[in-house]
Formats: structure tokens, C-alpha cells, sequence
């Protein structure tokens, strides 16, 4: 009978050589197999024989020769940081990073409720709160009587008021002047004490020719900046605005505001519903009736809501004598 190394081919041994498996011990096994299932069986069942018998584990040299070489540690240069990661190279300087723009600080809350005219007008002016300062030509504070019984807050300012440094310039001034007009009021009249007085005067001596003189009117812009290329304004620097109009509307004491416009109407009254769902009643801002109206510019581009903006004014000179009756 042959061995059962004669029944291995060539390719076998290579691979069990390669596997680091020796070949002495395979005809022992043969022989156990033979006495516990007789005489061998033809050539066809031979792989199910060497299926069957044991493996056993190759010796230890063999096992180190077959076992896969892992990745060698590359030999550290004397000198060279053990530190993770890759070493940047040697001279090589970091780049200079770009200087932050410093943040101003801006005026706290509690500071700007206790300023007065003029230090509200400096800490304006000086304001680096929000990005708009690195843009502005300069702030737009406020224009009209600084003791009034009416106030106009509309959005922001444009080109021609970052130009001139005045609220509602150029033809959506005039627009407003003219809507003024029509109320009795002026940017350019007195304060509200000394018109009272004057409209006394002037009943008490039969009136005068040409009407009675124009109230004064406070005008002021929830951002005092412009925005670049006159976008809306972000929530962010609405915020960061809020307490300078706050003081304003402290300083002058109103009876009506006028808010003229969506971003200012927002701004007031912390919505955001469309004009169109807000007018036609009084809202209120820090204690004081506020009136919801469109913007001059908007009625510029929209002539046929002009119509609905005299409707609003009318409904602020009805509140006014509501405030104003005993």
C-alpha cells in the first residue's frame, strides 16, 4: 500500500510547505486511519481520509516563519519629537494670523437708560457694536423736536442718509414732510410746549393768517447705520440698535409713535406679521400708542396705498385726541 505522502501531489506539499505544515508525520496518521476503517479506499475517497484526519498545529519556528509581517515603526531620528502626528518642517515659520477686529464694547443696556441727549448722541456715534460701523460714512441719530408729543421710527437709513447724517432725506423725505404736513406737524417746528403755546396765543387773539403753526415731530430710524447697498436689516443689529431707540423714546416722551415700514413695525412691536394684518388699531411700544403705517418709499413705488396710509394717519390724529381729552 502507499503511503499517504505518495498520495499528495506536488502542488499539496508545496502548499502545506508553504503553510509551514510538515509532511514526516502522515503516514502515522495513515496507518490509525487504517485500522479504524479497514483497507483504504480507492483514489476517489482519499480527500474525504485526509479531510478526516487531525490537523495538528505546526511547531513553533514554523509559525513565526508563517506569520504575516506587520508594518515595521520607523526608527526615530535622535533629536525628533516623539509626539504623535506630523512634524511640520524644520524653518518653517506658522503664517501670521489676520488681527481680529477688535469688538467695541458697546454701551450696556443700563447705561444707555441712563444717558441723556447728549451722551446718547457720543455713545452713537462711537458705536463699533455690529459690523455696519466698518461701512457707514457715519450714524443717522434722530432729527425734529427733542420734546414732542408725536414720533415717525422708520427702518434704516439710505445712501442720501448716510450722506447727510439726517433722517428721511431725498424724495422719501419729501413724501413724509408732506404727509406731516397734512397732520399739522413738522420736523422743523418748535417742541411741542412752546406750538401748545403758541396755538393758544394765536386762538386767543382770533388766529392768524395761514393756519396755525406746525407741532414739532421727533424722527429717528431703529439702525442708526446704513446697511451695505440698503439690504434689510439682520435681526442681530436690530438688536444690538434697540436700546438707543428705547432711550429716544424715552427722552421724548411721545403720546403717538408712528412706526412706517415692516422692519420698523417688527422691530417695535416684536412680530412677524405683515403690515397689511397690523394696521387699522393702536399697538403699544414702552406704554406709548403706536399706529402702523407703510414706509414713504414703499408708497413711491405703490401710489394706490397712499390711500391706506391717509387712513392710518387719520387713525393716529384720533388717537392723539383720545390721549389728549380730559
Amino acid at each position: 500500500m502507499d503511503t499517504l505522502r505518495d498520495t499528495l501531489s506536488e502542488r499539496q506539499r508545496a502548499m502545506l510547505a508553504e503553510m509551514g505544515i510538515r509532511t514526516h508525520w502522515l503516514p502515522r496518521a495513515k496507518a490509525r486511519l487504517a485500522k479504524e476503517k479497514g483497507p483504504c479506499q480507492p483514489d476517489a475517497a482519499a480527500p474525504e481520509a485526509r479531510a478526516a484526519a487531525p490537523v495538528l498545529p505546526p511547531p513553533a519556528a514554523a509559525r513565526a516563519e508563517a506569520a504575516p509581517a506587520g508594518p515595521k515603526a520607523p526608527a526615530r531620528t535622535p533629536g525628533t519629537p516623539e509626539a504623535p502626528g506630523t512634524p511640520e518642517a524644520p524653518g518653517t515659520p506658522e503664517a501670521p494670523k489676520a488681527p481680529a477686529r477688535p469688538e467695541a464694547p458697546a454701551a450696556s443696556a443700563q447705561a444707555v437708560a441712563d444717558m441723556d441727549w447728549p451722551a446718547l448722541q457720543t455713545a452713537v456715534a462711537q458705536c463699533q457694536a455690529c459690523g455696519l460701523c466698518e461701512t457707514r460714512r457715519q450714524t443717522v441719530f434722530g432729527a425734529g423736536a427733542r420734546q414732542a408729543r408725536w414720533m415717525v421710527v422708520g427702518e434704516a437709513p439710505g445712501e442720501q442718509e448716510d450722506r447727510q447724517g439726517q433722517p428721511f432725506v431725498g424724495p422719501a423725505g419729501k413724501l413724509l414732510d408732506a404727509m406731516l404736513a397734512a397732520m399739522g406737524l413738522s420736523r422743523h417746528a418748535d417742541d411741542a410746549i412752546d406750538a401748545l403755546e403758541k396755538r393758544a396765543g394765536q386762538a386767543g387773539q382770533g388766529g392768524q393768517a395761514g393756519g396755525p403753526p406746525a407741532e414739532g415731530v421727533y424722527i429717528a430710524n431703529v439702525l442708526k447705520c446704513r446697511p451695505p447697498a440698503n439690504r434689510n436689516p439682520q435681526p442681530d443689529e436690530v438688536a444690538r440698535c434697540e436700546p438707543y431707540l428705547r432711550r429716544q423714546v424715552a427722552l421724548v416722551q411721545p403720546q403717538v409713535i408712528l412706526a412706517m415700514g415692516r422692519f420698523a413695525v417688527q422691530s417695535l412691536l416684536q412680530t412677524s406679521e405683515p403690515i397689511g394684518r397690523l394696521r387699522g388699531r393702536a399697538h403699544q411700544y414702552a406704554g406709548v400708542p403706536v399706529i402702523v403705517t407703510y414706509h414713504p418709499s414703499y408708497l413711491l413705488r405703490n401710489p394706490p396705498d397712499k390711500a391706506r396710509a391717509w387712513q392710518d394717519l387719520c387713525l393716529a390724529l384720533q388717537v392723539m385726541r383720545e390721549q389728549t381729552q380730559p
